[in-house]
């Protein structure tokens, strides 16, 4: 059997799945491509590529797959286009942003939300102890949360008093985290700035407060550190490293900006998704039981994710870190350990279900802070949104794995009656009300953005 060849191997496992009855409906097909190569960024969200490699549910659908770790947002992007990755974790703002040619023009879209949650804001040690005489105590003495950009507002403009800029790191651009942090800062009545592309300015600093700018995840915490900036908005576990290494204190979770904001997708081609149909329902199934495997029996299986991600060809931080966060708890100041137990979902509440409204909700954000030049009408929104989000998709691999008794009904949305829209979502930090079906008059409620007939 050692002599066999490796192509040989695999079309008996392949075989072997398919006629089982354990893996995949035979109806659905053999996988048009069987060998693909997907990226990632060391982010514990990245968890349901980990685990559908690890739990062996890519082979089972017949699919070998390779991993591969990206140097930064861009390089992971720019992978999937020229094909060198056959797919990706992406953060759900790059597909958008690809599809209307903000920054890269690209037909990527999505059929997988890879998770809910799981983002935070840091500010280094001296911001904090300036921050923390503005927040009101518990009887304990630990602060109320959630804390809001109130409690820095007066130290940015003792910044300010002083002709020094307050900058803040996020991740790219188009990510939650740039959007996540403004919305946090913006509602506390601080100006984060606007981009104008039409005038060929994409710095995002115009009329800032405070000046974001791009910095690799992994590089957070040094950066923060060295004092180039100080604060900054990330996904762990680069908040909870600023914790153990005493540099830095997380002041408030994306959970308390918005309770279960979607966050990162896995993004492929348009053209792939076309030419290989098959492989792509199979990648989908795949990555839907990882994501059940990750939640199931209350977290039962988190410390077991853990381990895995520690190794050093996923995430590589240290077990206690990343448990930190993926085990149910955060750790704010130090010794400030709450419960968080959504602060990273990767199933529940139909967290991997792709909904138009997810999409609109980030379109709106770059037309309040100028990424999207001009007035579009509420239509348009809905038109893009369809274009990168494809529940049709999800849900034939949704439907196949119901058929196979690998997953019930119950576990998804209604699909004869889901819109893919969610109902209006009231847990955002200003008590702002986002209706997906109405997203020019969502962004004329707030105090500081774009709004309609307004440019730059």
């Amino acid at each position: 059997m050692l002599n066999v060849s490796r192509t040989l191997v695999r079309t008996l496992a392949l075989a072997t799945a398919l006629f089982s009855g354990v893996a995949a409906a035979a109806e659905l097909g053999y996988p048009e491509k069987e060998e693909l190569t997907f990226g990632f960024i060391k982010l514990t969200d990245m968890a349901p590529i980990a685990i559908a490699y690890e739990k062996g549910y890519f082979e089972d659908e017949g699919l070998y797959v390779t991993i591969e770790a990206q140097a930064n947002w861009k390089v992971l992007l720019d992978g999937v286009i020229d094909g060198r990755l056959d797919g990706a974790h992406m953060l759900a703002g790059q597909p958008i942003a690809a599809n209307i040619g903000y920054g890269t023009s690209a037909e990527i879209i999505t059929p997988f939300s890879m998770d809910l949650n799981g983002n935070g804001i840091t500010v280094s040690n001296d911001v904090w102890a300036k921050m923390k005489v503005n927040i009101p105590k518990q009887a304990n003495g630990k602060p109320v949360h959630p804390i809001k950009a109130d409690a820095l507002k007066p130290v940015i403009e003792q910044f300010q008093d002083e002709g020094k800029p307050f900058k803040m790191g996020m991740v790219f651009p188009v990510s939650t985290h740039n959007y996540e942090l403004r919305y946090w800062l913006a509602a506390g009545g601080i100006h984060p700035g606007y981009y104008a592309p039409h005038k060929g300015d994409t710095s995002g600093q115009l009329d800032a407060q405070a000046l974001l700018s791009v910095t690799p995840p992994p590089q957070m915490p040094a950066t923060l550190e060295a004092g180039t900036i100080y604060g900054y908005c990330v996904g762990e576990p680069w908040n909870q490293q600023a914790v153990f290494k005493n540099i830095g204190v997380p002041v408030v979770t994306d959970y308390e900006i918005w309770k279960n904001n979607p966050e990162k997708v896995f993004g492929i081609t348009k053209a792939f998704a076309k030419k290989y149909p098959n492989t792509t329902i199979r990648l989908t199934r795949a990555l839907i039981r990882a994501a059940m495997w990750l939640d199931e029996n209350n977290n039962a299986n988190r410390p077991e994710a853990v381990k895995i991600l520690a190794q050093s060809n996923y995430v590589g931080a240290d077990y206690d870190v990343i448990a930190n966060s993926m085990t149910g708890t955060f750790e704010y100041e130090k010794g400030d350990k709450r419960e968080v137990p959504d602060f990273n979902v990767f199933f529940r509440y139909n967290a991997t279900y792709p909904y138009y409204s997810d999409a609109v909700w980030y379109l709106t954000q770059m037309r309040r802070w100028g990424q999207i030049s001009e007035d579009k009408d509420d239509s348009w929104f809905e038109q893009v949104a369809k274009s990168v989000y494809r529940p049709d998709i999800y849900q034939a691999a949704a439907e196949s794995l119901i058929k196979e008794k690998l997953a019930t009904p119950e576990m998804f949305p209604d699909f004869d009656s889901e819109d893919g829209y969610r109902d209006p979502q009231t847990h955002f930090i200003d008590g702002i009300v986002y209706d997906g079906h109405q997203p020019n008059a969502y962004l004329q409620k707030f105090a500081i953005g774009l709004k309609a007939g307004q440019v730059l």
